[in-house]
């Protein structure tokens, strides 16, 4: 399963201005020739993967894209002006198609891609680029050339920005229904989710992310065991982790046993996993001794800092989004500069 965020826009390149008509005039001066300058050529529509975009969110609202007409050629061999090409941003993992026909244009992989989709009308010439010995006074010119109207389809498909791992059971549907329009189905026994479940969170501060439900892991997931390597090789595609963990299934004796069981399959299914990034929650403060499990966990962990959530509640949520969206925009900016 992939999450596929689209969008259906109209793209126009600008057209060319006009050749001028146009003859020397000037007093003491005789048989003043043409002078009629070129209209200049139309802007382009250029579309260019940027680590500032996630996801497609911004052309919900706006879906008409015009780059700006050349300007139309004058007298005394004045040219026009041409269009300013329009730059439109957009995130890497981008296809974009023709809607009409369903042909892929362009297929962005990395940060920084450019293409031009609409290419504008090139300026038509003014009379002056058409005297010759035979006429030496053309009284005609060349029309701009119009500019490109295209109906294009973004498709973003990536699985997520944030994968949420952990054992069965241990809140990850109950996170993603707090803080997306998700509605994942939820139950108090494992296996509850089936297919990853995705969700765009919005926090109205920072730019919207994905998040993706990841059904839980058991000991011997790499080998098959319980959903298996079918929903593994999803969390490959995510940019960060969250390993959430059941402050009610904290084992005091072995308070990191299962956060290293989890940790243990991704690094048996593929290496690579266990250097991805990776911010621990600790779910389920609302529960009943709850916070004594989490100190007894805190103290055993060596690592970053760990957030204490109840999903239930909302306890944590909001500081939970911001740390995630801080580390996803220095992860982008960190790509952007290799």
């Amino acid at each position: 399963m992939k999450f596929i965020d689209e969008a259906t826009i109209t793209v126009e390149s600008g057209a060319g201005g006009r050749g001028c008509v146009s003859f020397r005039r000037e007093k003491f001066i005789e048989r003043g020739g043409p002078d009629g300058g070129d209209g200049g050529r139309g802007g382009s529509v250029i579309f260019k993967t940027t680590h500032r975009k996630r996801t497609l969110y911004d052309f919900r609202n706006k879906n008409i894209f015009k780059a700006q007409r050349g300007g139309h050629g004058q007298g005394k061999q004045k040219h026009g002006k041409s269009g300013s090409d329009l730059v439109v941003e957009i995130p890497p993992g981008t296809i974009i198609s023709d809607a009409d026909s369903g042909e892929i244009l362009h297929d962005f992989i990395d940060i920084g891609e450019t293409i031009t989709i609409a290419a504008g009308g090139r300026g038509g010439q003014g009379n002056k680029r058409f005297t010759t010995s035979r006429n030496r006074s053309p009284r005609f010119a060349q029309p701009g050339e119009p500019g490109i109207k295209l109906s294009i389809k973004l498709e973003l498909k990536i699985l997520a920005d944030v994968g949420i791992i952990g054992f069965p059971n241990a809140g990850k549907s109950t996170l993603i229904s707090s803080i997306t329009a998700a509605r994942p189905k939820i139950g108090n026994y494992p296996f509850t989710t089936l297919t990853p479940n995705l969700g765009v969170v919005q926090t109205g501060w920072g730019d919207p992310f994905v998040l993706a439900d990841i059904p839980g892991l058991i000991e011997g997931a790499h080998d098959g065991a319980g959903l298996g390597i079918r929903f593994l090789k999803h969390i490959e595609r995510t940019r960060i982790l969250l390993h959430l963990i059941d402050a009610t299934e904290i084992d005091h004796a072995l308070p990191l046993r299962n956060y290293h069981a989890v940790n243990n399959e991704l690094a048996q299914y593929n290496s690579s996993l266990a250097t991805k990034p990776q911010l621990v929650v600790i779910n389920k403060l609302d529960m009943p001794d709850a916070d004594k499990a989490a100190d007894i966990f805190c103290s055993e962990f060596n690592g970053d800092d760990i957030f204490l959530i109840s999903a239930k509640t909302g306890q944590g949520i909001k500081q939970l989004e911001s740390r995630l969206i801080q580390l996803l925009d220095n992860q982008l900016l960190d790509n952007s500069d290799e």
